[in-house]
């Protein structure tokens, strides 16, 4: 079968990697791609720009499935989701693994996020939604910091902002509100309660329409926990970033917790999905704070999470194609998944001077000795090819992605990979994974 993937990141080039295993897939054709999915087997690269067959008004990404004959479409970011493109291919009657428009709003609206985990009882910081600056500004007044200020649309991870005093409180108001800086996602402000804790990023595979609710096969199946590290530096100092590694499974997350988790979090979800009547074939990532009073839920993201996917993949000890189907046609309840028995660990290459400005085009190289014989992998993010080249076409790069037994063997081997990575600039955290090195809710 020829399928279709949607997305130009890291994450978008570990699941083709992912899906090129199975042998129920033929030709994989990657809307745009990148420099890694350009040398990936059975991966073709295609960019709507070099398509003359695309007419006007009509979906380039629809037209491509349709000129190379794909019978399935998976979509790896969140800005084509929340425009409703899992509409699109399904009007098309191209089976589409990605949420529609109205579950995507999940992650397209913080308010309808809040709104949604209230109505259905998902454990959750208490928050209060603004359309007005000076009704939140006295809202905070009142409520005392810290406080979590959050943009309610989508703002490419720089709309929450995580307020220690009342100073930065108002500022982030200011900021999200005023300055433009997050353009219309700022239009409307989520205030929510600071929650103290460690954090766990759980993506879960998700088959809920209307009809499989009445069959009794709606369901979301959790993978893998796994951890991101956001800040830029070690000892989690230093700006925000998209993600500087991450690490799966995590020791600190007993089979309780998860058991915790499913019942405060993930079995509510699966119910208001449901209540919804939702169309919902996809993925879908829980951010969950680990309080002393329980797992609470940060968010929702209506995809894969990036870095966490090029943690949590290499892991499956099964067939993504098969999970893939099971997930459109309503049998996941009944998929078996098997993960392989170790660690993997995943940092981050990032181009000197990010998050702020950086320089492109930078050529990269590897020290192929290093990387043979290794479980290392290296998938390529912010990378295009030029000519025979590749060089640096974004912030984070790439992830160099490791398996082994231990984690202390699957750090190492990680490790020898990133060091083996050069290009002008190149930067990376060198404790992912280690104590310390992850965010906790403690200012």
């Amino acid at each position: 079968m020829n399928i279709i993937v949607v997305g130009s990141g890291g994450r978008e080039h570990t699941i083709c990697w992912k899906l090129a295993q199975s042998s129920l897939v033929d030709k994989i054709i990657v809307v745009p791609g990148n420099g890694g999915t350009a040398d990936e087997t059975k991966c073709v690269n295609v960019n709507p720009k070099d398509c003359d067959y695309i007419t006007e008004g009509q979906n380039p990404y629809v037209a491509i499935a349709k000129h190379e004959n794909c019978r399935m479409a998976v979509i790896g970011p969140e800005d084509p989701l929340c425009e409703g493109i899992a509409d699109e291919f399904w009007k098309a009657d191209i089976p589409c693994v990605g949420a529609k428009k109205a579950g995507a709003m999940l992650e397209g609206s913080k308010d309808v996020a809040k709104a949604f985990m209230k109505k259905y009882n998902v454990a959750c910081a208490a928050s209060e939604t603004f359309v007005n600056k000076d009704a939140a500004i006295e809202y905070v007044k009142k409520h005392g910091a810290p406080i979590v200020i959050k943009a309610d649309g989508l703002a490419a991870g720089k709309g929450v902002i995580v307020a220690a005093t009342m100073e930065e409180a108002l500022a982030a108001i200011e900021d999200i509100m005023e300055s433009g800086r997050v353009g219309d996602a700022g239009k409307k402000l989520v205030i929510e309660d600071y929650l103290e804790g460690v954090e766990i990023s759980v993506l879960a595979a998700v088959s809920v329409t209307p009809e499989y609710a009445v069959q009794g096969s709606a369901t979301i199946v959790p993978f893998l926990p796994a951890r991101d590290h956001k800040r830029l530096n070690d000892g989690a100092k230093g700006p925000n970033t998209g993600g500087m590694g991450a690490v799966c499974p995590l020791s600190d997350v007993t089979p309780e917790i998860m058991e915790q988790f499913k019942k405060d979090c993930l079995e509510p979800t699966l119910n208001g999905l449901i209540k919804e009547r939702f169309d919902y074939r996809g993925f879908i990532f829980f951010g969950v704070m680990l309080t002393k009073n329980g797992p609470k839920l940060l968010e929702y993201n209506v995809r894969l999470g990036d870095p966490e996917t090029q943690a949590v993949l290499p892991l499956m000890d099964f067939d993504m194609m098969a999970m893939c189907t099971a997930i459109l046609n309503g049998t996941l309840k009944d998929f078996e998944f098997k993960w392989k028995p170790g660690f993997q660990c995943a940092p981050v290459v990032v181009s000197g001077g990010y998050p702020g400005s950086y320089k492109k085009g930078c050529e990269i190289t590897y020290d192929s000795a290093e990387l043979a014989d290794s479980t290392a992998k290296v998938f390529i993010a912010g990378a295009v090819k030029d000519g025979d080249k590749l060089v640096t076409s974004g912030g984070r790069v790439l992830a160099c992605s490791a398996y082994g037994s231990t984690f202390d063997e699957a750090w190492k081997l990680a490790y020898r990979g990133i060091n083996a990575v050069h290009f002008e600039g190149a930067f990376h955290r060198n404790d992912i994974g280690l104590p310390g090195a992850a965010e906790s809710g403690k200012l």
